[in-house]
């Protein structure tokens, strides 16, 4: 690691482990976007999608098997394969000098790496240890959203239900959505394999595995994250996670209770006015954020934001966030460019 935890002030020797995958995709296309400061890129992957090309500044890269030797020499290593991917070359990574950021829940909720999301706490990436987390997407939108306003006034409670697309569970789960629609357009039944049940005309309370207080891995995921991230152990919140028949974009249904009131006014302000935030709202035309407003966009859309009738200390509002982009690589990303040092 380079002094102070810093990355080098110089272009980096960069690899993608799970290059081919939605959100490695979506990685390689934000360093090009981005112009991030690149040396040397290697696109790793499976057995299975090594020697496929990826295009990158106009050039043909070829996808490599991953194995101990290709990470000699790197600065950093994206990782979004996966939690058994990342557990196993995690060591080596670091073994190497590399800083490893990693997409998966593996690392997460461990005390000494840093959960970061740069709009709520990038002083803590600077704590790193070689490995930084990124954390879940669903707790990246709530949090950048919950960042502004509990600067102001303390939270007490969040009550949060997700509505979550099909990008959420890989590429292969976006495809099946695309393939089974038209197969109900088609007068088919639709048979689902990569999701327990079909998303097409349908939608179902989320697929991670369910705890034993009958809370799923998604839900348990979003409280202890957020609780991690915004450095609020006691945080009281609950989530109901559920997946939508959409293709990219999660939204969510927020109810914020506060230690006081909260005019919504000043509330509308903040939002208008924070990093990675953007208000779409009219409520003479009861236009509010959608997914197809943020989908592949780096922003994430809140509006709707309205006094809570039942409880005069409650705002409630609507948000609306790329999950492949700013619920995982756009934030990645993010996270890197932190750390980079600038004359």
């Amino acid at each position: 690691m380079s002094l102070n935890n810093f990355l080098p002030d110089r272009p980096l020797n960069i690899a993608l482990l799970g290059a081919t995958g939605a959100v490695g995709k979506e990685l390689l296309q934000l360093l090009e976007d981005r112009s991030f400061p690149i040396n040397e890129l290697r696109l790793l992957a499976s057995e299975r999608s090594a020697g496929k090309f990826q295009s990158f500044h106009g050039s043909q890269i070829k996808v490599e098997a991953v194995d101990s030797e290709k990470f000699e020499g790197l600065d950093l290593v994206f990782a979004s394969a996966g939690g058994s991917v990342s557990k196993k070359w995690k060591e080596r990574i670091n073994n190497s000098g590399a800083l490893l950021i990693d997409n998966s829940s593996a690392f997460r909720m461990d005390p000494d790496v840093p959960l970061i999301v740069p709009e709520v706490n990038p002083g803590k990436a600077f704590t790193h240890k070689g490995l930084i987390a990124n954390p879940n997407c669903t707790t990246i939108l709530l949090t950048v959203v919950l960042k502004p306003l509990s600067s102001l006034i303390p939270i007490e409670r969040v009550v949060v239900s997700t509505y979550q697309s099909a990008s959420g569970a890989g590429a292969q789960a976006m495809q099946e959505l695309q393939d089974l629609t038209q197969e109900v357009l088609n007068g088919k039944k639709p048979k689902s394999s990569v999701l327990p049940y079909s998303l097409a005309f349908n939608l179902f309370l989320h697929n991670s595995p369910l705890d034993l207080n009958s809370y799923c891995e998604e839900e348990m995921k979003m409280v202890n994250e957020t609780r991690k991230i915004m450095d609020c152990p006691d945080l009281s919140l609950t989530a109901t996670c559920v997946r939508v028949p959409v293709l990219r974009a999660h939204s969510e249904a927020l109810n914020i209770q506060f230690e006081k009131p909260f005019p919504i006014e000043v509330a509308r302000e903040l939002l208008l006015n924070a990093p990675g935030v953007e208000l779409i709202e009219d409520f003479q035309k009861n236009r509010f954020p959608m997914p197809t407003d943020v989908a592949g966009k780096d922003s994430i859309a809140v509006g709707r934001i309205r006094q809570d009738i039942s409880h005069p200390n409650c705002l409630e509002l609507w948000l609306c966030g790329d999950q492949i982009r700013k619920g995982a690589a756009l934030n990645a990303i993010q996270i890197a460019e932190l750390l980079i040092t600038r004359p």
